[in-house]
């Protein structure tokens, strides 16, 4: 045998070698390029549990009280998972959609505004309000963490300025604003329209990340914001972009939120902020930014409905439901670290 043929052996063996990957490597890859499936596995455990430890788990009937909680903090956590993506962070997402539901109701009532013209009306002012949190961060230079600590305090005092401690109530609420708490019966499993905005919602979404110039340019800015930038992407517009539009994402979360309690009160949705970041992060999304997918978003946003009902129906208290809730985050934290070092 030459040297020649010798080397170029060696060379291959080599190739061969350095390409083969372990079962654990595989798994990394795996995960690294479908972030979902994690969260996909979580639910599925969480559902065999809660069924053979409450038995009145598992019905059509309370899968469907499940999918309609889901509802609310699934839509606010599309905003949210846009953010995320960017490498930011709203802690004022949960104030902004009970703001802007206190504006909608009291517009109508109040002021006798027809229904629609009160939709519209939430609807841009919860893109002022992600207008507002986009302008502090692109053009002051502001980080999104203190940036939107300070906007929810601001928001959170303009609904009890404005509502007055008082809740519209649902006889005082007009049709248009109550219509997504409309439930279809299918044989014990009741759907909301709320439901099925929402995951209209996540499909628009979807489509808009994966086949969009922009949900190209969010995964970029998310990724390497520097990178983006010499690629010749806008990244201050394309933040002020996904802020404003989950600003938007927020209002229709208070539509949602209006019909799912029939009500428009300035005490709904005091955990929403933190239900939201958690149901982006279980569902894969990085909190580095860059990766992830609204589709695990939504399985986040389930396991967080599934497991408060779980315990709920289980007789446990509801205290379980934060201390599951904060492993389930730590343990996805850093699951997404080890896959990033699996990618480096």
């Amino acid at each position: 045998m030459s040297e020649t043929t010798a080397t170029s052996a060696g060379y291959d063996a080599a190739e061969e070698f350095l390409g083969r990957q372990s079962g654990l490597q595989r798994l990394q890859s795996l995960l690294h390029s479908y972030p979902w499936l994690s969260p996909a596995s979580v639910l599925i455990i969480a559902v065999v549990v809660f069924s053979v430890v409450a038995p009145n788990f598992a019905t059509l009937s309370n899968f469907g009280t499940i999918t309609q909680q889901t509802a609310v903090i699934g839509t606010l956590a599309i905003g949210q998972t846009l953010i995320i993506l960017t490498a930011g962070i709203d802690l004022s997402c949960g104030a902004i959609m009970v703001f802007t539901s206190m504006v909608m109701a009291k517009t109508a009532f109040e002021n006798g505004v027809p229904g629609l013209p009160s939709l519209l009306l939430g609807v841009l002012v919860g893109g002022l309000a992600g207008f507002l949190n986009g302008i502090l961060i692109t053009r002051v230079n502001l980080p999104p963490f203190i940036v939107t600590l300070g906007t929810l305090g601001i928001f959170t005092s303009l609904t009890l300025l404005y509502a007055t401690g008082r809740t519209v109530r649902n006889r005082e609420l007009v049709p248009e604003l109550k219509w997504l708490g409309k439930g279809l019966d299918l044989g014990g499993f009741t759907i909301t329209t709320g439901v099925l905005v929402m995951l209209a919602l996540y499909a628009i979404f979807a489509y808009v990340l994966r086949f969009t110039s922009w949900g190209t340019h969010v995964y970029a800015v998310g990724d390497d914001p520097d990178a983006a930038r010499l690629a010749g992407i806008q990244v201050n517009r394309v933040l002020l972009s996904v802020y404003t539009v989950a600003g938007v994402i927020f209002a229709l979360a208070a539509w949602v939120l209006i019909g799912r309690v029939n009500a428009a009160s300035p005490n709904s949705g005091i955990d929403a902020n933190l239900d939201s970041i958690t149901a982006v992060v279980i569902g894969g999304t990085s909190l580095f930014g860059g990766r992830g997918r609204v589709v695990g978003t939504l399985i986040g946003a389930l396991i967080v409905s599934v497991v408060e009902s779980g315990l709920s129906i289980a007789g446990l208290d509801q205290a379980y439901k934060r201390l599951a809730i904060g492993i389930l985050i730590i343990v996805a934290v850093a699951a997404d670290q080890w896959i990033r070092r699996a990618r480096a």
